[in-house]
């Protein structure tokens, strides 16, 4: 059976002190935009989970920042994508303030940031400012900026994903419920929805790519106290989704030669 790594119980602890300072704000406040306007308050958080099996797939290259080619270290387990503030009318903000990334901020952070949010291609995102940047560089400056006033920093806003992530561990909820990585089963989309919501009192949101799950969205009150994800009228869980799906296993891309390898400047 999979079952993730241990957590790492420095951050955890951090995270008492980071997530004790996070409140809703009494007043709504307004945000602006980069490149002008003004954005109002977000209403909640989802975190959105990827499934490598299925992601994984889509590489076609290796690069050093991909984590598909990583061989026997590759992810097995939902990963990160990110920390979204969003709209219960399932729009979000984006691009919120003109902060910027610096790697440096998170430095303390780097090897579980690698672990368990990596990229999962050789792309760059672009970032607020029209250029390119990292997968982490595109999830702070779209997402993590537009977390204020619950989260008001770039480090805050990666080490309360990543304490929120282990807390809310999905893959050992599937894992504990039977639905485990395979190539050949196929599972009833509703007992995987019900397996999370015995879990954590809430309903997920779940995206696929044909039969495969690709993501898997937990939704979260302000105060982080799990929440039913807002569902609109193209935003359904079941709506990407057929009755059946898979959680495929991971074939990782090789660096034997037998893959094709790019430098990370290079944009699929």
């Amino acid at each position: 059976m999979l079952t993730q790594a241990p957590l790492p119980w420095l951050l955890l602890a951090l995270a008492v002190v980071v997530l004790a300072g996070t409140a809703p704000a009494h007043a709504t406040v307004e945000l602006e935009r980069v490149g002008g306007g003004r954005q109002r308050e977000f209403d909640y958080f989802a975190l959105a989970l990827q499934w490598p099996g299925t992601y994984c797939r889509r590489s076609k290259s290796c690069c050093p920042s991909n984590a598909c080619c990583r061989g026997n270290d590759a992810p097995t387990v939902f990963t990160i994508h990110g920390l979204w503030p969003d709209y219960n009318d399932g729009t979000w903000p984006a691009c919120c303030s003109k902060s910027q990334f610096d790697p440096n901020e998170i430095s303390t952070l780097t090897d579980a940031l690698e672990q368990y949010w990596p990229s999962l291609s050789c792309s760059k995102p672009k970032t607020c400012r029209g250029g390119k940047g990292s997968f982490w560089a595109h999830e702070w400056e779209k997402h993590g900026t537009c977390a204020y006033p619950v989260i008001r920093n770039e480090y805050d806003y990666f080490l309360i994903t990543l304490n929120v992530y282990f807390k809310y561990n999905v893959t050992r909820v599937l894992n504990e419920a039977g639905y485990v990585p395979s190539n050949t089963e196929k599972y009833p989309l509703g007992g995987i929805i019900s397996a999370i919501e015995n879990a954590f009192h809430a309903s997920p949101l779940i995206v696929c790519s044909k039969d495969a799950v690709e993501e898997l969205r937990l939704c979260f009150y302000k105060d982080f106290k799990p929440r039913d994800c807002a569902v609109g009228p193209d935003l359904t869980s079941k709506g990407s989704c057929p009755k059946y799906v898979s959680l495929p296993e991971l074939v990782s891309l090789r660096r034997d030669g037998l893959q094709s390898w790019v430098s990370d400047d290079a944009a699929l």
